[in-house]
């Protein structure tokens, strides 16, 4: 295989018959020669690697790296970043599904403009509702309100920190992208040192995005892409999941170490 053009990211953890699924969509792009999948086990320690190895680990332009422990999602991007070697990284967790002239498209927006650090497709669920995937950057009070009545005492917040007042249709800058389906410009990736690995789980996506627009790149929203997601919510939809869910503890940590680590712009 020549130099690839797109390095696409996979990362599993414990979903092996997803990532081999995602991994097939890669496989069926209009540019697939152009493209390498590296597949980054966050040490699963279970059947995963097995399963990955027998599934798509005899395929030329599928690679599988396993990382030496589960450090969070940032940190088995980076990982998997250090081998890849295409002109741009595509992050994409194994629930987000690319249609067949995806990537190809991605590419074209990036090139169309090269002051783009950031490009995200539309991420649209299997009962045709879409996901709110851009955001302004958060404050504190924006971050309880998703999760409490503060929402409905203040729905004009909530709607301009989701980007409600915003075209879900129009191609537009916007403060930050939700990880785990975006492309980035390999080169920007590892100038600003990858995500940040403080960050486990949860506003690792907020912080790459802040510091690629301070680094003099735009963050763009692309629907004229189109990409499938799950519905679901990782850190609960409550605000005592907050508590009571250990993915809920987790987004409260990553918020502290977010607004502490940026106190003086938000």
């Amino acid at each position: 295989m020549s130099q690839p053009l797109v390095s696409v990211l996979i990362l599993n953890y414990r979903n092996p018959n997803a990532a081999v699924a995602c991994v097939r969509t890669f496989l069926e792009q209009t540019i697939v020669e152009r493209i390498e999948i590296l597949v980054i086990d966050n040490h699963s320690d279970d059947e995963s690697v097995g399963v990955l190895r027998n599934q798509i680990g005899d395929h030329p332009q599928v690679r599988i790296i396993e990382t030496p422990g589960n450090h969070g999602f940032g940190y088995g991007y980076n990982s998997g970043s250090k081998y890849a070697s295409g002109e741009y990284l595509l992050i994409n967790n194994p629930d987000k599904t690319m249609p067949p002239d995806g990537v190809e498209k991605l590419v074209e927006s990036f090139e169309s403009d090269p002051s783009t650090g950031i490009i995200a497709p539309k991420l649209t669920h299997p009962d045709g509702s879409y996901r709110l995937s851009i955001r302004r950057f958060p404050h504190i009070i924006d971050i309880i309100s998703r999760r409490s009545i503060l929402g409905k005492l203040c729905p004009k917040c909530l709607k301009r920190y989701l980007m409600m007042d915003k075209d879900m249709d129009k191609k537009q800058e916007v403060d930050w992208v939700v990880g785990g389906c975006f492309m980035i410009r390999r080169d920007v990736f590892t100038q600003l040192g990858g995500f940040d690995e403080r960050f486990f789980l949860f506003f690792e996506d907020t912080d790459l995005c802040r510091r690629v627009g301070l680094a003099g790149k735009k963050v763009l929203y692309d629907p004229r892409i189109v990409a499938g997601d799950k519905k679901r919510r990782l850190s609960g939809q409550s605000f005592l999941d907050l508590f009571f869910k250990k993915t809920g503890r987790i987004h409260i940590s990553s918020a502290l170490k977010y607004f502490w680590k940026w106190r003086a712009s938000t």
